[in-house]
């Protein structure tokens, strides 16, 4: 029978098993420091704590760190690890250097539910969610874990359709006992799932991404189909509640399709939409996956709506496309690997 992992649990999680095992609480900080704060990946290295605390430990719990199954490399930098998902499915994490900054992007479920037109993580449908220490380990162990400056979670999945196993990772990330990373260096994306959007807002002090990509809430319908449930114009509400301040940023995505998003229209409608929402837009090229028509607006069209969006006093920025040697877009790899690993299994 596998053990449970330790990796992914919380500080008072740690004390509270120490104590079931007999043990003192202060065993779990002990712990704690062992899986957040060195490479360690087995009991038997964690050399301030006894022989036999390490053998009742290992007796019942393992240390739960997992290596990626595959790592493809980028002319340009960019890494894109594959993760075993568990029973043939897989997760993506992409490292993304950028100079003296150095991004990791990281997936929050196995596949996703949410169906969105433009999403190939969509196309490859939902297997599971993924634990607090599953999302912690994309971080933890690649190579580059101590290069990290900034943490993003824009990977496969939808954030906020996993929050008790997010904000349990959340508080990991940012807790001195765990990786200790600034709040304001680690951005949570959504498609707008209020409940646990506003639920975030309240107790995490991270930032928020919202996807967007139009301003016109029949086309984001077509687009997303969780417009039908969240409108964009109550997502946009539920932010303003919130006293957004200096050091949290609330940023939109915004992915431009030509013909479908990319008009003046659209850069007017915007500037209604988010007027006195603390805020900027992120503008992003459309890498074209398979089995839709959306195509990726021309770059003088891109340029242009950046310059109007400026000008209405949105500040606005477009995303350097990195990787598309390795297939850039999130869920290629991994869907292949599925594809793949299916195939073995007859």
């Amino acid at each position: 029978m596998q053990k449970e992992p330790l990796f992914g649990k919380t500080l008072d999680e740690l004390k509270a098993i120490a104590q079931q095992l007999g043990l003192p609480a202060y065993t779990g900080g002990q712990i704690a420091y062992w899986l957040y704060k060195t490479d360690v990946v087995s009991f038997d290295e964690m050399s301030n704590i006894s022989k036999k605390t390490r053998a009742l430990l290992a007796e019942n719990y393992e240390p739960g760190v997992q290596d990626p199954v595959k790592v493809n490399t980028s002319a340009d930098g960019t890494k894109k690890y594959l993760f075993s998902g568990g029973a043939g499915k897989f997760i993506e994490a992409a490292y993304i250097p950028d100079g003296k900054r150095h991004t990791l992007c990281v997936s929050s479920q196995v596949g996703c539910k949410m169906g969105c037109l433009f999403c190939m993580t969509g196309k490859q449908g939902f297997q599971g969610q993924l634990s607090a220490g599953e999302i912690l380990n994309q971080l933890r162990s690649i190579p580059e874990r101590k290069l990290m400056t900034n943490i993003v979670y824009m990977g496969m999945g939808e954030p906020f359709d996993n929050l008790p196993n997010v904000m349990k990772s959340l508080e990991i990330l940012t807790a001195e006992y765990g990786f200790a990373i600034s709040v304001r260096k680690v951005t949570v994306s959504t498609i707008g799932i209020i409940p646990a959007m506003r639920e975030f807002l309240e107790k995490s002090k991270c930032n928020l991404a919202v996807s967007l990509h139009t301003p016109f809430e029949d086309e984001r319908r077509r687009l997303m189909p969780i417009q039908n449930v969240y409108p964009l114009k109550d997502v946009i509400e539920t932010i303003r509640e919130f006293d957004i301040g200096k050091y949290r940023r609330v940023s939109f995505e915004y992915i431009l399709f030509k013909g479908v998003n990319d008009t003046r229209r659209h850069v007017n409608e915007l500037a209604r939409l988010l007027n006195k929402v603390r805020s900027r837009i992120n503008l992003i090229r459309f890498h074209e996956i398979p089995g839709t028509p959306l195509q990726c607006s021309d770059e003088a069209a891109i340029l242009d709506f950046q310059q109007a969006l400026n000008d209405k006093g949105i500040v606005t920025t477009l995303r350097a496309s990195r990787g598309q040697d390795i297939e850039a877009a999130c869920g290629l790899l991994s869907t292949k690997e599925l594809v793949k690993a299916q195939k073995d299994d007859f």
